[in-house]
């Protein structure tokens, strides 16, 4: 199938379930929808695998941000490390030592998608890298707002902690950087709609 063709497909399967998504819990159907929220993630990154180069190097630079999320979590879920003191709730699915492995999908396609579009900013890994992670940490800061109501995650007493975004800074900045450094032909078409579609989904239960 041609890459055109296959980004076309791509983009229309973001924005359907991403629209539905938000209809569908607006409306209040969100013990429906919020459940499936693993099953969209994992839509996401299956799309971002479809369109990418698919060689050795795309796995096992994915790994490379999965393997550090699901680390990272569980230092965090289970002895408040890096991000501070919280528990997942049960819309992300099974759990693995207190922490759902589609949390280490998500750090996979977030590092996946940001690093394409920071690479279009500067060329340089280091820099890029800085400004991947930052988008990642503005992106965590309107996520945020919605997980305890979601049922995703909450931080002890319901207050985010300072510690929380200086840590997704410094370990997004360097999963970017390992990243960048084993895969370098980066999607930048389907990281761009992936991306815009979480953040508008997010942004959306700001206001609602």
């Amino acid at each position: 199938m041609r890459a055109e063709r296959k980004l076309l497909i791509s983009i229309i399967l973001i924005w359907l379930f991403n629209i539905s998504g938000i209809i569908g819990i607006l409306i209040g159907y969100d013990d429906w929808f919020l459940p499936l929220t693993p099953l969209n993630l994992l839509l996401y990154l299956g799309l971002i695998i479809w369109n990418s180069k698919f060689n050795k190097f795309l796995i096992l630079g994915l790994l490379i941000p999965f393997s550090i999320g699901m680390i990272t979590e569980y230092l965090g879920v289970n002895y408040g490390l890096i991000f501070g003191n919280y528990q997942y709730g049960e819309n992300l699915g099974v759990k693995i030592l207190g922490v759902p492995w589609i949390i280490g999908a998500n750090w996979a396609l977030l590092v996946y998608c940001t690093s394409a579009i920071s690479k279009k900013i500067h060329p340089s890994a280091v820099v890029s890298s800085f400004i991947g992670a930052v988008l990642m940490v503005a992106l965590d800061v309107i996520i945020e707002v919605s997980a305890p109501r979601f049922d995703f995650w909450e931080f002890e007493n319901g207050v985010v902690p300072l510690q929380n975004y200086v840590g997704w800074l410094i370990t997004a900045f360097i999963a970017h950087l390992l990243f960048q450094k084993v895969y370098k032909t980066l999607h930048y078409g389907i990281s761009v709609h992936v991306f815009l579609a979480i953040f508008i989904f997010f942004t959306t239960f700001l206001f609602y």
